[in-house]
């Protein structure tokens, strides 16, 4: 009997990670009603909301459905990258431009000694994780292949509807796929070949932006997938079924 081939360049390693995580993350969305998808398992979560009622400082979109956003910071998980960024020869105000933070807070990191503080993070809904995902891909996938000049902010338009967002999402994500698939190796090397504005992509390889966008899709669905056992647990707990 044959058996399936599987592929060991290095752009194929990277899409079969894809392809399998995004198959498990299909399966485990199936069924997702609009109250599970709102559902705020505490008090002061991120979610999206009707314009005017958003809860941060920079909730974004382009309809009457808004992503909650905060003040911009660097967490305490990505102080190592930061010095990563500086270590590759990039200077404080380049880095303090791509997060979006002072100089002031870049030095304060690379000064930094020993363990990071704890950070404290909002806990978010289903419909900002899905959110947050739509608008990162949608985003890569324009600055990439795309005509690279609509702000990826207002290229998803945000809806309470779990159905709807969730045919919006992999429609988006069968085109990202489908692109990524025609890349070349010289392009996995190619310095810049995204120019997505928000992050390091224009100063990162292709091969390393892959890599950021699997890991993205690969803990982002796993958050959604906890809270859909907590939401069923909480459920259950109530004898509801």
């Amino acid at each position: 009997m044959e058996t399936e081939r599987v592929r060991a360049d290095r752009l194929g390693l990277l899409l079969e990670q894809f392809d399998c995580a995004r198959e498990r993350a299909q399966v485990r969305l199936t069924g997702l009603s609009d109250e599970e998808y709102l559902w705020e398992p505490v008090p002061d979560c991120w979610s999206i909301r009707r314009r005017g009622e958003a809860v941060t400082p920079r909730a974004f979109g382009p309809g009457d459905w808004v992503l909650d956003q905060g003040a911009p910071y660097i967490p305490a998980g990505e102080y190592a990258e930061v010095a990563r960024q500086a270590a590759g020869g990039m200077s404080v105000a380049k880095i303090a431009d791509d997060w979006s933070v002072s100089v002031e807070k870049v030095e304060e990191i690379l000064n930094h000694s020993g363990p990071p503080e704890p950070e404290v993070t909002p806990v978010t809904t289903i419909a900002w994780r899905l959110g947050h995902l739509h608008f990162g891909f949608a985003g890569e996938w324009e600055w990439t292949f795309g005509e690279r000049r609509h702000e990826p902010k207002l290229l998803v338009d945000f809806t309470p509807s779990a159905t709807l967002a969730l045919e919006r999402f992999w429609a988006l994500i069968d085109r990202w796929r489908d692109s990524v698939g025609t890349v070349t190796d010289a392009q996995l090397d190619t310095v810049g070949f995204s120019q997505y504005p928000y992050g390091s992509n224009p100063d990162e390889s292709y091969i390393d932006v892959l890599w950021g966008a699997n890991l993205e899709f690969i803990h982002h669905m796993a958050e959604i997938a906890l809270l859909r056992d907590l939401w069923q647990a909480r459920f259950s707990a109530r004898g509801e079924g």
